[in-house]
């Protein structure tokens, strides 16, 4: 770890993109026994973003957790996009992130100076979501890696969930994608030097902005209606990958044009070169068989589909008559969303991109 060390060449995979297959993990969850407890509103039965236990009629937690290996090769920027992907499945379920608990892996011959950096990026990020750390544990590893155990709060009848979407639903990104090609082409040295910038810009931005958005829709409102069906964060499955979980706990099918999805600059090029990761593969491999692409959706735009994100933005389902209002409110805080599909009525094709 001496003066010019790039971080991402010190992991095998980088980001979210070194998750487990989703495949496994899906296995092995369905082999585990149910839990009964009935103070748990949300567990990992459902694979929904964060848990969510219950304290007394008004107040609930919200806890998560999330670490991962390098996707940017500065300590203080991996420290600040390992601290916003944690974060943000607090914000998909709709809580507010109060206190954190530091993950962290580093080798005995590390560089100390860099691991200050790490740790300071990712304590200034904590700080910007008014989260407090609170503490930590580490263990001696050759493989960098950092993150955070996330608790916030929710009232328990206010919860998003990543399963609720209607048939009709519009559905909104409040992201670009295209974390993950970028980062392995820049593990290559093969990324250029604005592609990295916009991607460490997006994953370093928190989804607070966003979600205070939706919640501004929330409580306006009429009636004591709730406009927001369903909503999810997108990072290591990606965007096919969350899509997939939402469409199946909700009973729907969901239908994606790929050509109003935002993509981050230079992720387009570097899906046609074929950066490509192990985690997207991965997810290719768990999703593609529930998937029906039209034949103008051309191979760089169905790989982007599968690429794993980090720090990615939140995919939203909302009642259509409310879609415009929604965009006002994430214009005011200066969220770029896109309209990226519809909820449709359950098919035989769970997922279709066009």
């Amino acid at each position: 770890m001496a003066d010019a060390v790039r971080l991402t060449t010190t992991a095998k995979a980088a980001g979210c993109a070194a998750k487990l297959s989703p495949r496994v993990l899906d296995a092995v969850l369905k082999k585990l026994p149910p839990q009964q407890n009935a103070k748990v509103l949300v567990g990992f039965e459902t694979s929904d973003d964060a848990a969510v236990y219950q304290l007394t009629d008004e107040l609930a937690i919200v806890q998560t957790v999330d670490f991962f290996t390098p996707i940017v090769d500065d300590p203080t920027l991996f420290g600040q996009v390992a601290a916003a992907n944690s974060l943000s499945d607090v914000y998909a379920m709709g809580g507010r992130p109060i206190s954190a608990l530091t993950i962290l892996a580093y080798p005995v011959a590390g560089a100390p100076e860099v691991l200050e950096q790490i740790l300071r990026g990712g304590l200034a990020k904590m700080m910007e979501a008014n989260c407090t750390v609170v503490g930590g544990h580490s263990i001696r590893d050759e493989e960098i890696k950092f993150g955070y155990a996330v608790t916030g709060t929710i009232h328990p009848n206010r919860i998003w969930k990543n399963v609720g979407a209607r048939p009709g639903d519009a559905l909104i990104l409040t992201k670009p994608i295209g974390t993950g090609v970028i980062s392995t082409a820049l593990k290559q040295e093969r990324a250029e030097a604005t592609w990295v910038t916009a991607a460490t810009a997006s994953m370093t931005r928190l989804n607070r902005d966003a979600a205070e958005a939706l919640h501004e829709i929330e409580s306006s409102a009429p009636g004591g209606q709730k406009p927001i069906h369903a909503v999810t964060d997108v990072t290591g499955f990606g965007l096919l990958g969350h899509a997939r979980e939402m469409a199946i706990g909700s009973s729907v099918s969901i239908a994606i044009d790929h050509r109003h999805v935002e993509y981050l600059p230079g992720a387009i090029e570097a899906s046609r070169a074929k950066f490509f990761s192990g985690g997207m593969k991965n997810n290719r491999d768990f999703v593609e068989s529930c998937t029906e692409f039209s034949a103008g959706v051309s191979d760089e735009f169905r790989a982007l589909a599968f690429d794993p994100q980090t720090s990615g933005g939140l995919l939203v389902a909302i009642a259509p008559e409310f879609a415009d209002a929604a965009f006002a409110a994430l214009l005011r805080h200066n969220v770029s969303a896109r309209r990226i599909g519809r909820v449709t009525t359950k098919s035989s094709s769970l997922l279709a991109v066009v």
